[in-house]
């Protein structure tokens, strides 16, 4: 029973990752809706209007992660990943509202600073109310709901009005809202406050009455003893330097791969590609490859390691880039206009199963409790910012080098995230004394 409540408070605090989900998928549709004249009744975005709409969600992200990192430390990680749905909501419904342009790209600001903290506080969240052994799985809860909300947007926003797809939206984080108040803060957050009588209590009801939880306990409040020490200090570890170099170029990697281009104008993209399907049908198909997708994580990410499920995303996604720059540099005439629907579902499968939720499971566990929310948060800042640019210039890309060209570039970047797995430690069944030992160059068997 402990671990079914364990999986219970995972997947509802995960739901935060839904609300990114459809933050994140609704470009696409909008985008088409809007061009069908199903959009917006007082204003019609310009492509450069539109563009910024998408692109404010990773900025806004941007400008929230560090003092919400820094607000998980001092209040909590539940009660920040409650009270950014308050803007969230504000967000959406400035969208459903909007009369101007200007109120539309607000709201998505307001979304993507509110959704843009989920990555870092999901995950922490969940790795520090599970047991070591259910880690991985409970890491990898966040893209499974972030990929679930991706779906629901292609699927809403192909069939409905803006106006209706955007009242939708709203009611999700509403819905989130009302779930994840009824679960546990996390235990680690209560040791290093001190609180051990609450953090036993809610320990107890994670793993089971019956259940002898002296030893975690026992390291969460030594791990806590470190809060003791100066910040500056803190950061100034080698391991603390070491985690923060490996989880910034780890998730750089992530989103230069192309992913967000990719979630942000795939309507558009298969319309250029000539896709023979409805372009709404081939967002739907490519959102349940994402879900489907982390099913071998679940499965499988305690088991085999998180460098494999890396490894193996990283050369597919590679060759899956390489292949879409060979379609529109000289295949699109030749009646294969399957290739791209397939190539982007390869690649869409292989980063749902690995790219998307490994970076962020890594980042959770290779800080001690101490920095872990400050490093969460400059990893989420920077991530974001890559993000960003990465919106931003992908059509300027497609129209100044063309899409073969921009597809290998692409490419390229994730042929160095496959050498770059290769620094990056193994932290699968690993406790945090383990991993800080193996950071410091000192393996901890």
């Amino acid at each position: 029973m402990g671990i079914k409540k364990q999986y219970i408070a995972g997947l509802i605090g995960s739901l935060g990752a839904l609300c990114l989900g459809m933050v994140l998928g609704w470009s696409g549709p909008a985008q088409m809706l809007i061009a069908k004249g199903r959009g917006y009744k007082r204003f019609k975005p310009s492509d450069a209007e539109f563009s910024w709409m998408a692109a404010l969600v990773p900025l806004g992200a941007a400008c929230t992660c560090l003092p919400v990192g820094f607000l998980a430390g001092v209040c909590g990680r539940k009660i920040v990943m409650l009270a950014v749905v308050i803007p969230l909501l504000l967000g959406w419904i400035l969208i459903t509202a909007a009369t101007h342009v200007i109120m539309a790209q607000v709201g998505r600001f307001l979304t993507g600073a509110s959704v843009g903290v989920y990555p870092i506080l999901v995950p922490i969240y969940n790795t520090e109310i599970s047991e070591v052994a259910t880690r991985g799985i409970m890491g990898c809860f966040y893209q499974l709901w972030l990929t679930i909300g991706i779906l629901i947007s292609y699927i809403v926003g192909g069939y409905v009005s803006l106006l209706v797809f955007n009242i939708f939206s709203t009611i999700i984080p509403a819905a989130y809202f009302l779930l994840f108040i009824w679960m546990p803060e996390s235990p680690a957050y209560y040791v290093q406050k001190g609180k051990l009588d609450k953090a036993e209590k809610i320990m107890y009801w994670l793993r089971g009455k019956n259940v002898d939880i002296s030893a975690d306990l026992s390291a969460m409040a030594a791990e806590a003893k470190k809060e003791k020490v100066n910040m500056h200090d803190g950061m100034c570890r080698k391991t603390t330097r070491k985690g923060l170099g490996i989880s910034i170029t780890l998730l750089a990697l992530q989103q230069f791969c192309g992913i967000n281009a990719i979630a942000f104008y795939t309507t558009k993209l298969f319309e250029d590609a000539g896709a023979g399907i409805a372009s709404e049908v081939c967002t739907i198909i490519i959102g349940i490859v994402g879900c489907v997708a982390v099913i071998p994580s679940i499965l499988f990410i305690d088991r085999g390691g998180r460098r494999i499920f890396l490894f193996v995303a990283a050369a597919i996604m590679c060759v899956s880039h390489f292949l879409m720059g060979v379609y529109f540099h000289w295949l699109m005439r030749k009646h294969v206009d399957w290739l791209p629907i397939v190539v982007v579902c390869i690649f869409v499968f292989v980063f749902s199963m690995a790219f998307g939720p490994v970076p962020w499971l890594i980042m959770a566990e290779l800080f001690a409790e101490d920095v872990k929310p400050l490093c969460g948060a400059i990893v989420g800042t920077l991530t974001w910012i890559f993000g960003f640019h990465v919106t931003i210039l992908f059509p300027i890309c497609l129209k100044h080098m063309g899409s073969a060209a921009t597809f290998w570039m692409f490419s390229a970047i994730a042929l160095l995230a496959f050498l770059f797995i290769f620094v990056v430690p193994e932290t699968k069944a690993k406790t945090l004394d383990q991993i800080q030992a193996e950071l410091q160059g000192k393996p901890k068997n």
